[in-house]
């Protein structure tokens, strides 16, 4: 697992592959009270992350559910790591709610995959670029903008951490030319784009509307891969996100990030349409 810890979204991944074994077992709730001896509630209480897991009850129900021994010591020992602080309490009041699980997963995933269509993905953000996203959004009240700018550049750091997330961002043209700051903001962030392209953990492509139609109708989303973890989507409404958790639908969300790859420009073509932005 990655270095950024945070017990709540380490919990909350335990419980979802808890409640997924369970149902792929054909088991319910008070099936699974019953092995522990234990109330209904706090079975929901494991698999929604709200109670700490420990190892030994995991164990004894992933026994119970029939699940294979090495995904069961896979979560098993996710549940005896879940102790670790979590990387972002010093922008605890600033992080909506519905915020908190994201930031969480996304410290602990090994890569990321990130699909754009109004604004550049957060992780290659420039400080002005930040700054002038987060005010004309909205959603972060005035007094809270500059610490969650300083927190949106916090999360950038894991992609040059000594454990480094693999990010491949896929934007549509349209977030690459909104404009969103000043003339000279934009053009600082263009460059900070190519160096970013330069690390061999970030590859960048640009969806272009003459490359025709692609899979991603619903709009931008996320997915979140894990070491020792299953895969995890996300999407964002206007108040608040979607995780997508269900194998069959996240599988459909990977196939959609494949279609976007196999529709945009190649790295070297999206990198080229993005210097010639830059004034000379």
């Amino acid at each position: 697992m990655a270095e950024r810890g945070d017990p709540s979204a380490l919990r909350w991944l335990i419980g979802n592959e808890l409640r997924h074994c369970r149902m792929q077992a054909g088991r319910t709730v008070s099936d699974a009270s019953k092995v522990l001896s234990c109330s209904h509630g706090k079975i929901t209480h494991l698999e929604t992350g709200r109670y700490q897991q420990q190892p030994s009850e995991i164990a004894e129900l992933l026994e119970f559910y029939g699940v294979p021994r090495h995904d069961i010591d896979r979560l098993v020992s996710l549940t005896g790591s879940s102790d670790a602080r979590t990387w972002w309490a010093p922008w605890a009041n600033v992080v909506p709610d519905w915020f908190k699980t994201f930031v969480g997963l996304e410290g602990l995933a090994r890569s990321e995959f990130n699909y754009e269509t109004a604004l550049l993905p957060g992780l290659l953000q420039t400080e002005e670029y930040a700054r002038a996203a987060t005010v004309a959004t909205g959603f972060v009240r005035p007094d809270h903008s500059e610490r969650f700018v300083s927190f949106r550049l916090a999360r950038a750091d894991r992609l040059t951490s000594d454990d480094p997330l693999s990010l491949h961002a896929v934007i549509e043209e349209s977030a690459l030319v909104r404009s969103i700051g000043t003339h000279e903001a934009r053009q600082k962030q263009y460059r900070q784009l190519l160096d970013a392209s330069e690390r061999a953990n970030v590859t960048i492509q640009v969806i272009r509307p003459q490359d025709g139609p692609h899979a991603a109708v619903s709009g931008p989303f996320f997915l979140f891969e894990f070491d020792q973890a299953r895969t995890i989507g996300y999407t964002e409404l206007l108040d608040g996100a979607v995780y997508i958790q269900d194998p069959d639908q996240v599988n459909t969300y990977m196939m959609t990030a494949k279609n976007l790859q196999e529709t945009a420009m190649q790295p070297d073509d999206s990198l080229a349409l993005i210097e010639s932005l830059i004034d000379t």
